[in-house]
């Protein structure tokens, strides 16, 4: 009898303890999180805009003249290049045999030139000397020989330029000055010429600017070159002045959402370009500011 109350006792005890588990268990963990800091607004009346960070020469992806197995990559992410720097080698070997051809070809018409050539002076010495010795009908087709020789050199060494410049655009250029801001390609990929745009690698220039997404409903109240400042997103202390640089007169859909449960991605907007200088911390392409543009109290609806 007492071993039976001692095993519900037991039993009590081990159903209580796995209540508790399984009560504190699912309590939620706290977790420390900290708060958005807020921008406040630089002025009175605004125009409120998320303007996007691009290189003023824009994100130029690099493609390929020719289509082929890259064997060489000369460059990294990040980088810094200048224009005429080689960026990526494709596989010229089939080239490179044809100019091998091409050159075995020109030795070749070379030398029924130079036969040719002298073959003419002796016909043009007897018929010069000797008019009734040479034929007037034989001393033509020699001159028709040579003509022919020549025009055969000079096509065997047009094919062996063509051959030469074809090689050259197997090695892919920097178009600018500037940065690699994207590198997917690698050594053994297929690279294909008839794509109409790559982003293997991409460039841009060092020099930044900022495009600002003006809303369609703001239109009316935007003045080209009013003062505006950028803000670092979460870093309200930190302001960068902006420089109006043009307007690109032509609404379009918004395709940079910002991600915000008030956004409709049905939205136009003005895109607006403002130069930034390189303040002293970094700021990378791609990355999104808050923008207030000033609207002055005339204007201000």
């Amino acid at each position: 009898m007492k071993g039976f109350f001692k095993l519900m006792l037991l039993s009590f005890l081990g159903f209580f303890i796995a209540v508790s588990y399984i009560f504190y268990d699912d309590q939620p963990t706290p977790v420390n999180t900290k708060s958005i800091d807020k921008v406040k607004a630089p002025y009175q009346s605004f125009i409120y805009a998320t303007g996007i960070i691009e290189a003023e020469s824009t994100n130029i992806p690099i493609g390929s003249a020719v289509s082929g197995v890259v064997t060489k990559l000369f460059v990294r992410t990040g980088q810094e290049i200048k224009e005429g720097d080689p960026l990526f080698s494709i596989d010229a070997r089939d080239t490179k045999a044809k100019i091998e051809l091409a050159k075995s070809k020109l030795k070749v018409a070379d030398a029924i030139l130079i036969k040719t050539r002298h073959q003419y002076k002796i016909d043009k010495n007897i018929h010069d000397q000797a008019p009734g010795v040479i034929s007037k009908r034989k001393f033509l087709a020699s001159v028709d020989e040579l003509a022919l020789a020549k025009a055969n050199s000079a096509l065997v060494k047009a094919e062996l330029a063509l051959f030469n410049k074809e090689l050259k655009r197997h090695t892919v250029y920097s178009p600018i000055t500037g940065k690699i801001l994207q590198c997917k390609i690698r050594v053994g990929e297929f690279i294909d010429s008839s794509r109409i745009t790559s982003r293997a690698i991409i460039v841009g220039s060092n020099k930044l600017r900022l495009r600002v997404d003006i809303n369609e409903n703001e239109l009316l109240r935007f003045k080209p070159k009013t003062q505006a400042v950028a803000f670092v997103r979460n870093h309200p202390n930190i302001k960068i002045p902006l420089h109006y640089q043009y307007t690109e007169p032509y609404v379009v859909p918004k395709t940079a959402l910002t991600g915000l449960s008030t956004e409709r991605p049905y939205l136009r907007i003005l895109p607006v370009f403002y130069s930034i200088e390189k303040p002293g911390f970094p700021l990378y392409v791609g990355q999104q500011l808050d923008v207030f543009i000033n609207v002055p109290a005339k204007e201000a609806l």
